[in-house]
């Protein structure tokens, strides 16, 4: 029981992490490229990074981990299904954020200057995907 109820903590407390990553990601995409708010890009997106694998993780354990209704319930719920239809639509869009910000980072330990690194009609992209990506979170709360 004390175990189950830690692992959704968990849980929740990723989802609240992945939220505040992914949306202070957004906010500082939309500022001039800096110095500053690189480092605000690049602080957001390590955040946003772990909540993700500990949101994933737990989540796992709670289907497959016997802690909660078991597989089952879970794969014949339609709410869940499109929980997780949300989540796989989150991971496609976070392929062209990870890419081009790991790019980003390795420009910069290059000596590059921020404003020859992002380039802000990207960082606008980017900007708008991470908070499609909130949206899609938003759902799945709803979902839950």
């Amino acid at each position: 029981m004390l175990l189950r109820v830690f692992v959704a903590s968990l849980h929740l407390l990723a989802l609240g992490l992945g939220v505040y990553g992914v949306l202070t990601r957004a906010i500082a995409l939309r500022e001039p490229p800096t110095v500053s708010s690189l480092r605000r890009i690049v602080r957001a997106d390590i955040v946003w990074g772990i909540a993700a694998v500990l949101w994933i993780a737990t989540g796992l354990w709670r289907v497959f981990g016997g802690l909660e209704k078991g597989v089952p319930y879970y794969m014949h719920n339609t709410f869940f299904m499109a929980k997780m239809t949300f989540l796989a639509l989150i991971i496609v869009l976070e392929i062209s954020p990870a890419v081009t910000l790991t790019r980003w980072r390795l420009a910069i330990k290059r000596g590059e200057s921020p404003e020859s690194v992002a380039n802000p009609q990207v960082a606008s992209r980017l900007a708008t995907i991470s908070h499609i990506q909130v949206l899609l979170i938003v759902l799945m709360i709803f979902a839950a």
